[in-house]
């Protein structure tokens, strides 16, 4: 049975303040000295679909960093004579101070400088494996994911993917590209020597720039790519932000913060970009600080250990959290998020501490807000929201028609936030819908 969506007819943005948005920290080629790690995780055997063919590739981040190179917060330990109200009253201390420093950072008032640690980023990629009969560019989907998932949110992305190939618009798409924060899944554990106590996703936006730049490489071919990805001339890396791709049309469907962080791309790159997906992204233009120490404690306060991966699956099916979830999508989570821990057991490649620092990072949201309407015109903005949006109505339909032109809208009444875990056939079902009628042969439109 079909399940009811609709629509949010236009609604005018009112005025506001601006927040003065900061600029995009340009982007530098890592040291000569700088070592790509090995994968951290053996490569993945099992097929996606029939189709397609999956690789794991590593690609450098960013460089520098706008975020500082400073030591991780010291997080309170515990014993079994420390009560619950005590432990929270700990957490929500070391959190005030973690805001309160990335207020301070964000604002310039820190005389610190940009960090300096070369870091990496893994990418999961999807290629077509038969050349298509239709010699027209074919998509090049990206995919980026929350906070807290990882590129094998791929593997949750991966249920939605599975229903989208096997779609009517499936023919369209040549190869996908699922993306990883340099603190989340494997770019976590590559990382975890060089990760910074302090976060600003404004480096999530420039790494994802990065790799568009510099190292999606130039054409789509079914034959395998090395693991690490070659860093394309320099004089292409020119020609793309000038002109945009030569082979390729890429559409990204983008989650929470990885939306926001490809917003924040497509905004200083927008020739790179034909259309973006945008499924409830942190874009919002009210003070989060309540939010962001609630989220944050919640994170710090949360189990991340588990004896095994059998045990993590049967308790995370008794969670009220995991419920709504598909449950091909929960059993992907438990498969790929999780890592052997060296106590014993597995644990989250996604550490507590290092999911915080994105919480705590509560500006740019407003930046976001405030630039979206700036968007170039020529990319298609779809924006897939639920119905109780974790910003709230008034504020989601002021949202998707901040920028006008060329958007679109779809309310998931029967989703919250975590539409991707919780409703990923009904999103593929919209995402093959957009691509049928954005880039479908001419019948294909009529008959839409």
């Amino acid at each position: 049975m079909t399940k009811k969506t609709f629509s949010i007819p236009y609604t005018p943005s009112p005025p506001w303040p601006s927040v003065n948005p900061r600029p995009l920290l340009p982007i530098q080629p890592h040291p000569a000295s700088a070592r790509c790690p090995d994968l951290p995780s053996p490569p993945r055997q099992d097929i996606v679909h029939k189709d397609y063919v999956l690789s794991t590739h590593i690609v450098p981040a960013a460089y520098p960093r706008l975020a500082p190179d400073v030591p991780l917060p010291e997080i309170p330990s515990y014993d079994d004579s420390t009560s619950p109200t005590e432990r929270q009253e700990r957490i929500a201390t070391v959190v005030e101070r973690l805001i309160e420093r990335q207020e301070c950072f964000t604002q310039g008032r820190m005389s610190v400088g940009h960090g300096q640690k070369p870091l990496w980023n893994c990418v999961n990629r999807y290629v077509r494996t038969y050349k298509r009969s239709n010699m027209n560019t074919g998509l090049t989907l990206f995919l980026a994911h929350a906070i807290g998932f990882q590129k094998e949110a791929s593997a949750i992305w991966e249920t939605m993917l599975r229903n989208l190939m096997d779609s009517p618009a499936a023919p369209l798409v040549d190869e996908v590209w699922s993306w990883e924060a340099i603190q989340h899944g494997d770019s976590a554990l590559m990382n975890a020597e060089n990760l910074s106590g302090m976060f600003d996703s404004q480096d999530n936006a420039r790494d994802i720039a990065n790799f568009l730049l510099y190292y999606l490489p130039e054409e789509v071919t079914s034959t395998s790519l090395p693991t690490q990805l070659s860093r394309v001339p320099q004089t292409t890396s020119d020609t793309r932000k000038e002109h945009g791709y030569h082979e390729r049309k890429l559409v990204v469907v983008a989650h929470s913060f990885g939306g926001s962080a490809s917003a924040m791309a497509a905004l200083n790159f927008p020739k790179l970009f034909s259309s973006l997906i945008l499924v409830d992204p942190v874009i919002f233009n009210y003070g989060s600080y309540d939010s962001g120490c609630k989220l944050a404690s919640g994170t710090l306060m949360r189990r991340d250990t588990w004896r095994s991966r059998e045990e993590a699956l049967r308790l995370f099916r008794t969670k009220s959290f995991f419920t709504s979830w598909h449950p091909d999508v929960l059993k992907s989570y438990v498969d790929y998020g999780l890592t052997a821990s060296p106590s014993g057991g597995v644990r989250l490649k996604t550490t507590p501490i290092q999911e915080s620092l994105c919480y705590v990072n509560i500006f740019p949201p407003r930046e976001h807000w405030e630039l979206i309407e700036k968007l170039d015109e020529d990319i298609a903005l779809r924006w897939v929201v639920p119905a109780n949006s974790f910003i709230g109505e008034p504020e989601t339909k002021v949202r998707v028609w901040r920028r006008p032109a060329n958007s679109s809208n779809i309310v998931f009444p029967f989703a919250g936030h975590f539409i991707v875990q919780e409703a990923p056939v009904e999103l593929a079902q919209d995402v093959a819908m957009f691509l049928l009628e954005k880039y479908g042969p001419p019948q294909t439109k009529a008959a839409l």
